[in-house]
């Protein structure tokens, strides 16, 4: 028989259950409140770290010191190797006090000749106004064509003996689709206001007056590659029939021809050439979210319209 004291014992047990269980839900809600505070801080902490990963890795130092800049891949308007942060770089790099000489470190196959002609022309500007500091190119494992065409602006080239260099040439490719086309039974409706507005139109058989004008194009822009390399090697260029063919040489080979001047590295020729041990980084280097909306922007421009309608364009490659 219950006594008057135990009846309101099950009432405490179940007010002990609610609250505890009220407890316990805080509990969990604080624990994913902090889990999701969490994930928005590093989520902003990302999106941050897109938008400000090193724009320029220029290193302001006090002293004397060798800048470096990097030029790698594909030289082309829209990529890391463009023109525009190329030459931001040589900017800043012969702006500072402190800079004894210039290393561009090059490893290029090649690429637009424009943007190959704008950096070249670049680097002998800042030569002329900062005629005490010297720019010295030093190739890792490729300098060919457009990345040549850059080098020869400098004052020195430095390679190792297995470095590939060369490629003095100039080519236009594409494709052509009007055997297939004939055998899927897909007819090609072109209309154009010009009778060469279709110029190389890789879906259309290949006409032979585009084509001569074509080679046209290429011999001229082939000249100025030419004209470039003599003017900037001088004297010291051994021409031979095939010097200027578009075959490529090992660094060993480059600097018996003339197309270089020795062996290095970037820490020998900071250290014993331009006599400052001491390299400090200029290479512009683009955040992720920069990279990406070129790209896309590169891809819709020259992809959609250079693959659909066989858009070509010379290249130093």
């Amino acid at each position: 028989m219950n006594t008057p004291e135990d009846e309101p014992h099950w009432e405490r047990q179940l007010l002990e259950k609610v609250a505890f269980a009220a407890l316990k839900e805080q509990r969990a809600k604080r624990r994913w409140g902090i889990f999701f505070k969490l994930a928005g801080l590093a989520y902003l902490v990302a999106i941050l770290l897109l938008l400000v990963d090193g724009h320029s890795s220029e290193q302001l130092t006090e002293g004397r010191h060798t800048a470096v800049i990097h030029l790698r891949g594909t030289i082309e308007a829209q990529g890391e190797a463009s023109s525009q942060n190329i030459n931001d770089a040589l900017e800043a790099a012969f702006s500072d006090k402190g800079t004894a000489g210039v290393i561009l470190r090059v490893n290029s196959p090649g690429g637009s000749p424009v943007q190959a002609g704008i950096v070249h022309d670049e680097i002998r500007r800042l030569r002329t106004k900062h005629p005490q500091i010297p720019l010295y190119a030093v190739v890792e494992d490729v300098c060919a064509s457009g990345g040549y065409y850059v080098a020869v602006a400098a004052d020195k080239i430095f390679v190792d003996k297995a470095s590939i260099v060369g490629s003095i040439g100039v080519l236009m490719d594409a494709f052509g689709f009007t055997g297939t086309m004939e055998k899927l039974g897909i007819e090609r409706r072109l209309l154009t206001s010009g009778e060469n507005k279709g110029f190389l139109d890789p879906f259309s058989p290949q006409d032979a007056r585009q084509k001569q004008h074509a080679q046209v194009l290429l011999r001229e822009i082939h000249s100025q590659f030419i004209e470039v390399v003599r003017r900037g090697r001088g004297d010291r260029l051994k021409e031979t029939p095939d010097l200027f063919s578009g075959l490529m040489w090992t660094g060993s080979q480059s600097i018996g021809l003339g197309l270089a001047d020795g062996f290095g590295t970037v820490g020998s020729v900071a250290r014993d050439v331009i006599k400052a041990e001491r390299t400090v980084e200029f290479t512009v280097k683009e955040n992720l979210a920069e990279r990406f909306a070129k790209r896309l922007r590169a891809d819709s421009a020259e992809g959609a319209l250079g693959a659909l309608l066989g858009i070509t364009r010379p290249l130093f490659r």
